[in-house]
């Protein structure tokens, strides 16, 4: 089967979303340490709920191009059916 550049492009985005939020939690964890564990463990895991939302509207996007694809096959099909059914 073969991908189209969208879906290359999306799988990447996927592959370095998940990148970003590992490295990105360790970086702000860091980052915010001197405020106290406390708060650098609150503010790191309000970072990753937001990145892990930020993910899921990704795979959204590519669940709903693979729905659009199954579609338009569904609707070829059905079209050769009628085609042939009222020929």
């Amino acid at each position: 089967m073969q991908k189209d550049s969208f879906d290359r492009i999306l799988n990447f985005l996927l592959g370095a979303s998940w990148a970003i939020v590992l490295f990105g939690a360790l970086i702000t964890f860091k980052l915010f340490s001197s405020f106290g564990f406390t708060f650098s463990i609150f503010i790191t895991i309000v970072y990753i709920f937001i990145t892990l939302l930020l993910i899921l509207l990704l795979d959204a996007f590519k669940i709903n191009r693979e729905r659009l694809q199954e579609a338009k096959k569904q609707t070829q099909l059905l079209e050769k059916i009628y085609t042939t059914t009222h020929n």
